[in-house]
């Protein structure tokens, strides 16, 4: 059974692409094992909105974007390693070029293409309790379709 893809997935695949980010650092949820991605940050798909158009088969969601980085060693937190992750999102919006996320899909899925990714304004910090990590957060829209 070939499933239909949906806006977190297909968010999360979009940035999988971003270049300078491996796709091993993107998900819906950040890993417990913060040694699994400390040297090299965490880009969290969270909560979407936004809705689908009514008259062309277009998704325009908006998904909140979380950028991690933790430093295990000082209570310092690594704000320019969470940075670069949102600096290399914000340049890759602005190549706007279509992108076909289809072969980041799992593979009961079927194919999406986005054809355009806008910032919603900048990354924000997020200031918290656990003093080790640097968090920023921005909205992120993507317009994209289903493909063959």
């Amino acid at each position: 059974m070939t499933l239909a893809p949906n806006s977190e997935l297909v968010t999360v695949a979009w940035l999988r692409g971003v270049p300078g980010i491996d796709p091993s650092q993107v998900s819906t949820s950040r890993p417990q094992d913060n040694s699994t991605w400390a040297g090299s940050g965490f880009v969290q798909v969270g909560p979407m909105s936004g809705q689908p158009d009514v008259y062309i088969p277009m998704r325009r969601p908006v998904a909140s974007v979380h950028l991690w980085a933790v430093n295990l060693n000082s209570g310092k937190p690594p704000w320019a390693k969470a940075a670069a992750l949102g600096e290399a999102i914000l340049a890759d919006c602005q190549t706007h070029e279509p992108r076909d996320v289809s072969d980041q899909l799992p593979a009961q899925y079927r194919g999406a293409r986005v054809l355009s990714a806008y910032a919603m304004g900048e990354p924000r910090r997020v200031p918290g309790d656990l003093t080790s990590y640097a968090h920023f957060v921005f909205d992120l829209q993507l317009h994209w379709c289903e493909v063959p």
